[in-house]
């Protein structure tokens, strides 16, 4: 039943930071283009509702797909965030479904997300941003995330991670990888 409590609470805490106060940030940092470049605000409104709405999907898709596979194959769930334990851990590694595309399908998705948000807004500065966080959010999975993976899964974790890109799931290595 504890278990049960702290799955709960980390969906229903992770749903309200990335998909309610991460969105209400970018649209009122997005208010500040409208001070700054007022022109591509407007001008391509029709275009950026056409490229937003299927990277909105895409980014839908992997956030919900890679959830259920970490409950469901991994028996776990997104474990912590900076330190605090939110989740119980995966007790077996998942390298299937979106897994398999790369290794954190979440925040792929979540990027894909908040880019097509920041399109949809037509908000340059938003995009700027999410550039920035997406090197910190890199930086932060390689020493974090990474770690206890290799720690709970050993060699399983290596080999998984030589053959899986991290984040986007069309990565260059792997294009390389595939056309030498």
């Amino acid at each position: 039943m504890k278990e049960y409590v702290r799955h709960i609470f980390g969906y229903i805490l992770g749903f309200s930071l990335f998909f309610v106060l991460v969105p209400f940030a970018l649209y009122e940092l997005s208010n500040l283009d409208k001070l700054i470049c007022p022109c591509i605000i407007e001008k391509y409104r029709q275009i950026r509702y056409i490229l937003a709405i299927p990277i909105f999907c895409i980014g839908a898709l992997f956030a919900i797909w890679s959830n259920i596979f970490l409950l469901k194959v991994g028996m776990g769930g997104p474990t912590e965030g900076f330190g605090i334990a939110v989740s119980p851990p995966t007790k077996k590694l998942v390298v299937t479904g979106p897994y398999r595309y790369c290794r954190n399908p979440m925040v792929f998705g979540a990027f894909s997300l908040y880019i097509s948000w920041s399109i949809f807004l037509g908000s340059v500065l938003c995009l700027f941003v999410l550039v920035a966080f997406l090197f910190v959010a890199i930086l932060y999975l390689a020493n974090s995330e990474e770690n206890r993976l290799l720690r709970d899964f050993g060699e399983e974790y290596l080999e998984y991670k030589k053959n899986v890109p991290m984040i986007f799931p069309l990565s260059i290595r792997k294009m390389v990888k595939r056309n030498s």
